[in-house]
C-alpha cells in the first residue's frame, strides 16, 4: 500500500511539473506572438490552460485592433492534441515521418458586438470582394439574401454574436476525417463531417489535393428562421413572399458556391423553413472527387455529381 501511495504521489508530482513546464514554454511563445502583432493590435490574455485530455488553450483573450474602438473577446482559443503526453512535445503532433493521427482546434465564445466598428468594415470589404451590391428589394434584404449585415442583425434583435468552433482532423485507415462543430449562441449550430480519401499531408509536403468521399452537414436553427420571418412580416411581406425570399437566399448561396440546388434539396429545405428545426445535407459521390474538380462542372450538374440530398428533421 505504501509503495502505491508513493507511486501516486510521484505521478501527481510529475504531472504538475510537466504542466508547469508546458505552460511556461507556451506562455513564452504566445508572448512572442503578442509582441510581433503589437504594431497592429494590442492583445491581452489571462493565462494558459491545459487538460489531461490534451487541450491547450489561451484564456480570456482580448484583441484591440489599431484604428478600431471595439475589442474582440475570446474565452478560449487553442488546440486539442488528443492526449496530454502529446502536448509535452509539440513537434510530435505534426512529424515529417508520418501523418498526424489527430489534431483539433478550439475557439470558444468569440464575442462580436453587432454594432462593432470592425465588423461593419469587414462586412463591407467582404461584399466588395464578392461583387455584391446592396439589395433594393425588401424581400431580399429581410431574408438575408446578401448575407447577414450588421444592420440586418440589429433588425433581427441580435445585439451580440457569441461564436464557438471545434475543428478536428482524424487519421483513418486509407483516409482521413474532418469534423467541424460550429455554433452562434441563440442563433444556429452546425456539425460538418467530411470523409477524405488518402492521408492528410505531412510536414514538408509540396502537393496535396483533398478528395471527398462523403459529406454530412447537420444544421439546426435556434432562432434565426423565426426572427427572419417576423422581420419580413414587419416589412409587409406575405407568408408566401417570405418563403420565396428565403428559398431565393439559399439558391443564391448555392450559386456563389457553384451549385444549383435541385428538388432533392429545395423540398426538404421548405419543410425546414415551415417548422422543422434541423436539416441534414449529405453527399456521397460514386468515386472520391477533388474539390477543385467540382468547379469544372455546370452548377446544375453538381448535385447529381455529388449525389447531394437533404432531409428535414
Amino acid at each position: 500500500m505504501k509503495k502505491l501511495i508513493v507511486l501516486l504521489i510521484l505521478a501527481v508530482g510529475a504531472y504538475f511539473a510537466a504542466t508547469w513546464y508546458l505552460h511556461w514554454e507556451v506562455s513564452g511563445e504566445v508572448d512572442k506572438i503578442v509582441t510581433m502583432v503589437s504594431p497592429y493590435a494590442e492583445v491581452e490574455y489571462s493565462g494558459i490552460r491545459s487538460t489531461i485530455g490534451g487541450e491547450l488553450t489561451v484564456e480570456d483573450v482580448t484583441i484591440r485592433m489599431n484604428g478600431f474602438r471595439d475589442p474582440i473577446v475570446i474565452d478560449r482559443i487553442g488546440i486539442d492534441a488528443g492526449d496530454f503526453l502529446k502536448l509535452l512535445d509539440m513537434n510530435t503532433i505534426y512529424e515529417q515521418s508520418r501523418p498526424i493521427d489527430y489534431l483539433g482546434f478550439i475557439v470558444e465564445n468569440l464575442r462580436v458586438s453587432t454594432n462593432a466598428d470592425y465588423f461593419r468594415v469587414l462586412y463591407a470589404l467582404g461584399e466588395e470582394e464578392l461583387g455584391r451590391e446592396p439589395p433594393d428589394d425588401p424581400a431580399k434584404t429581410c431574408a438575408g439574401q446578401y448575407g447577414l449585415s450588421p444592420a440586418l442583425l440589429t433588425d433581427l434583435g441580435y445585439t451580440d454574436q457569441v461564436y464557438s468552433m471545434r475543428f478536428g482532423v482524424h487519421r483513418q485507415d486509407g483516409g482521413s476525417r474532418v469534423t467541424i462543430e460550429m455554433e452562434t449562441e441563440d442563433m444556429w449550430e452546425a456539425k460538418l463531417d467530411f470523409q477524405i480519401d488518402g492521408d492528410l499531408p505531412t510536414r514538408g509536403s509540396n502537393v496535396y489535393r483533398a478528395r471527398m468521399k462523403t459529406m454530412r452537414i447537420e444544421y439546426t436553427d435556434r432562432s434565426l428562421n423565426e426572427r427572419v420571418q417576423k422581420n419580413c412580416a414587419r416589412r409587409g411581406l406575405t407568408e408566401e413572399q417570405i418563403l420565396e425570399a428565403q428559398i431565393d437566399a439559399l439558391k443564391r448561396y448555392g450559386m456563389e458556391s457553384g451549385i444549383e440546388f435541385d428538388e432533392y434539396v429545395i423540398d426538404p429545405y421548405i419543410e425546414f423553413l415551415n417548422g422543422k428545426s434541423t436539416i441534414v445535407f449529405t453527399a456521397a459521390p460514386n468515386e472520391p472527387i477533388a474539390f477543385s474538380q467540382i468547379d469544372l462542372y455546370k452548377p446544375s450538374d453538381v448535385p447529381a455529381l455529388l449525389k447531394l440530398e437533404a432531409k428535414a428533421l
